[in-house]
């Protein structure tokens, strides 16, 4: 059954999970110890009271919190990410960027279907870590990071909103401060018609003013209490959710261990980190508003009475609720169906929809109603027919008859007209032809060209969203009781042997071919021609048409265009064309189009695919940076250690190295003779269990007169403490040991070190156009007899830092430590990130 992915049901996310009202959540003598899920939503429909929690991450949200608000009192109950986390390290796999930000999206949704929350974003990018709340807002643009919070207000209607984090600037990320700046802004401007009026009228929403805004204080812990003031506003929200009996702190560990890319699968378990059993309280303090004395919601009507001609909506409910019977949910029907009727009656605004579509869901269980819409492949491509494979199946014996299947993508629809009977599936057939102008599927946030700190969004009316609406929605209409029962749902095909998370795939849209170039970065010697390959791989069979590539001014193409033919699916060609840089050193960009029966598809295939998420296919648009630099390198081998996953052996091969990968057995003076230089990847301290043991070999081969450059670890969970051939430590407090600023002026403590004069000769503009940030975690304490500082760099208004890069001879070779962040730079075709790496390389030979 498909009830939460598609269109109309995406926003009634939050309100499925089983949830009791405060007052009905104290236990009794003669309560049992749960109730039926479908009795647990009757009360969370009867419920009005809403809470928007607002932060900065993936990961920062109070899940203990949103688990009691949302199953324990049935309110609806949202998080509000500023970003997806798209600037944050990956700790299971090799994806950043863009990458990690869609796995992290989809980590929240698996997080919110657990703790009972919604889920919303703003168009704010995570451009890395911020220790200054303005460069944050600056960096975001801070009036439209602020209109997409306002919008989600006007959108979600929270009656209280609580921020995570002090406005307050501090020590802790700007982006935490800057979530709670902007909460308190937007609270301020929402019920306000002259602040963003573009998303009043025709914009579709109206002004919207809460009642307060709090700040959740005093930590996560079960200390919390400890650490808030007497004054603070103090609830309870420990106890067990109604339906399963399991603890809030419970699910809100198992809510938390779904951020599995920041290391929080360890949260599965009850208890610990973030949720705990037992009693818990959370504190708050005000940030705007009305005060509040005794709950977070004094003074809000949770009751029906809130609207004009709800109050009997809120009787039918509580009648509907007493009379409820477990063994016979359809009796309820009758009921269900004299509420809906009147729900019908009130004007619409964002709670009265949200409220139909929990009260139809109502409805379906009460029904035992399903139904589902199945294709024998999630991906399909435009112009293609969809074969739908509809079913409808009920449970219990009230008349309900299946009018029609009905496609509002085609403004068509399929009649059934059909009597559905207790216990019988009924299955319809169809076939229905996927617009030839419909785009390949690419989350909307990332179908243009971002800025900065801004994702780019054509249609407003998808902001705010965690993921894109279906690819090809289906509505099923019944007919129940004289009313009309609209259920919403969206093709997904059934994926046998895959994990529960990707069991059930979206349909997805694809070009007939995809693109894809050898690697991210192509470098060039000024004035040189080189050979640039596309490799095509069809989507379909039969997939011909012609492939060229758009030429930035300066650089040279030929030929023009190249034709190709794809017989099979799956079938691969690589088109060669020959690029001729400009005579002085330029950066630019390449895009590879091909044309297919008349249309220009310009796309690529990525894949994201973890097992504790849905699959995510994204199709970005296939681009090569193009680099014209000077570069001399040393050394002809390398040999490269993985770490947590980056591109530094595309690199090292683009820079003119034969690299060999290696493995910590591979790490010894014999099997590393004849490398000119060891890399190791980023974390591999932290990462690899087989480095620690083989560290002697290591330095045993530096001794002999090799070079080793590691590149940055963590200092949380080092696999060995030991990370050098001398004394070298990163533990200490993080942001103070970085460099957040990537345009930050930088110093040559030695300029006539050779790493700076060989063989590249290395000036400040090699530090130039660097991304997102200097680099991270670089050492706090070193050995300073043996290790030089060769760097320095800081941020504005902080002293300067000069562990960015140490150099150290050990023996007759040399150890390079680098908390430089070569792994943005170097896949960015950062031309002095190039230049700079291919002097540690070759630190020690002339």
């Amino acid at each position: 059954m498909n009830h939460f992915r598609s269109a109309a049901l995406a926003v009634f996310v939050a309100l499925a999970p089983a949830t009791l009202s405060a007052a009905d959540s104290a236990p009794t003598a003669t309560a049992p110890a749960t109730v039926p899920p479908v009795l647990q939503d009757l009360r969370s429909f009867r419920e009005l009271g809403s809470v928007l929690y607002v932060a900065a991450h993936p990961d920062d949200e109070n899940t203990q919190l949103i688990t009691y608000l949302a199953r324990g009192r049935g309110y609806r109950t949202a998080y509000l990410s500023v970003t997806r986390g798209d600037g944050g390290q990956n700790e299971s796999g090799p994806e950043f960027g863009e990458k990690l930000g869609l796995a992290r999206t989809q980590e929240l949704l698996a997080a919110r279907r657990l703790d009972g929350g919604r889920q919303f974003f703003t168009r704010a990018l995570d451009f890395g870590f911020s220790k200054d709340v303005n460069e944050a807002l600056r960096i975001w643009d801070h009036q439209e990071v602020l209109g997409d919070v306002v919008r989600v207000i006007r959108t979600f209607r929270p009656d209280v909103i609580i921020a995570r984090f002090s406005p307050e600037p501090s020590t802790t990320h700007g982006h935490h401060t800057a979530s709670a700046v902007l909460a308190i802004e937007a609270f301020k401007l929402a019920g306000d018609p002259k602040a963003f009026p573009e998303q009043l009228g025709a914009g579709g929403l109206t002004p919207w003013q809460p009642k307060r805004i709090l700040q959740n204080t005093g930590g996560f812990g079960p200390r919390a209490a400890a650490t808030a003031s007497a004054s603070a506003l103090k609830i309870e929200a420990g106890g067990n959710d109604p339906v399963t009996g399991e603890s809030f702190g419970s699910i809100a560990a198992r809510s938390r261990g779904m951020h599995i890319t920041q290391g929080f699968g360890n949260f599965g378990g009850g208890g610990g980190g973030r949720g705990t059993d037992g009693p818990r309280q959370e504190t708050f303090a005000l940030l705007g508003g009305e005060p509040a004395t005794d709950d977070i919601l004094d003074g809000v009507d949770g009751t029906w009475s809130r609207f004009p001609g709800g109050a009997e909506i809120g009787r039918l409910t509580n009648d509907a609720i007493a009379k409820f019977s477990p063994a016979d949910p359809s009796a309820s029907v009758p009921a269900l169906l004299a509420i809906r009727q009147k729900l019908a009656a009130l004007p619409t605004d964002p709670v009265v929809a949200d409220k139909r579509l929990q009260l139809d869901h109502i409805l379906q269980k009460c029904l035992g109603l399903t139904v589902e819409t199945l294709i024998p492949q999630a991906e399909n491509a435009p112009g293609e027919t969809l074969k739908l494979t509809h079913s409808a199946t009920i449970t219990s014996a009230v008349p309900v008859r299946w009018v029609a299947a009905r496609y509002p993508l085609l403004a068509t629809e399929q009649k059934i007209g059909t009597a559905l009977a207790a216990g019988q599936p009924t299955t319809r057939e169809s076939a229905r032809v996927l617009p030839a102008n419909t785009p390949p599927s690419q989350p909307y946030w990332l179908r243009a060209e971002s800025t900065p700190g801004m994702f780019v969004v054509a249609d407003a009316n998808l902001i705010g969203r965690p993921e894109n609406p279906p690819a090809f929605p289906v509505e099923n209409v019944f007919e129940v009781g004289g009313q009309t029962l609209v259920i919403a749902d969206e093709p997904v095909q059934i994926v046998a042997g895959a994990s529960p998370a990707q069991a059930r795939r979206r349909l997805d849209v694809i070009a007939p071919v995809s693109l894809a170039f050898a690697g991210e970065v192509e470098l060039f010697t000024p004035g040189s021609t080189k050979p640039v390959v596309i490799e095509l791989t069809a989507a379909r069979a039969g997939a011909a048409g012609t492939l060229r590539l758009e030429t930035p001014a300066g650089w040279t193409i030929t030929p023009a265009s190249l034709p190709f033919a794809l017989k099979v699916v799956g079938e691969k060609t690589k088109l060669t064309f020959t690029l001729t840089s400009p005579a002085k050193p330029a950066n630019a960009a390449l895009r590879a189009v091909a044309t297919v029966n008349g249309a220009a598809y310009d796309n690529q295939r990525l894949v994201v695919s973890y097992p504790h998420i849905p699959v995510q296919l994204l199709q970005p648009t296939a681009r090569l940076k193009i680099v014209a630099l000077d570069l001399a390198i040393r050394g002809e081998k390398i040999g490269y250690l993985p770490g947590a996953g980056d591109d530094t052996v595309a690199a090292l091969t683009q820079m003119g190295y034969a690299v060999t990968t290696l493995t910590g057995a591979d790490l010894t003076a014999e099997k590393l003779k004849g490398l000119d230089a060891v890399v190791i990847g980023v974390r591999a301290f932290n990462e690899r269990t087989d480095l620690s043991a083989n560290l002697p070999g290591l330095f045993a081969y530096i001794e002999a007169g090799g070079t080793v450059i590691a590149q940055y670890n963590r200092p949380n969970g080092l696999k060995t403490p030991q990370l050098g051939p001398y004394k070298l430590s990163i533990a200490g407090d993080a942001p103070r040991y970085r460099v957040t600023d990537e345009n930050s002026p930088v110093t040559f403590l030695t300029p006539d070190n050779p790493i700076f004069t060989t063989p590249n000769l290395i000036t400040p503009a090699d530090f130039g156009g660097w991304v997102q940030e200097r680099g991270a975690y670089f050492p706090s304490s070193w050995d300073e007899e043996h290790f030089v500082p060769v760097l320095g760099m800081n941020d504005p208004g902080e002293a300067p830092l000069k562990s960015s890069v140490l150099v150290a001879k050990y023996g007759k070779g040399y150890f390079v430590y680098t908390g430089l962040a070569f792994f943005r730079q170097l896949p960015a075709g950062v031309p002095g990130a190039y230049r700079l790496f291919a002097n540690l390389i070759a630190v020690g030979r002339k």
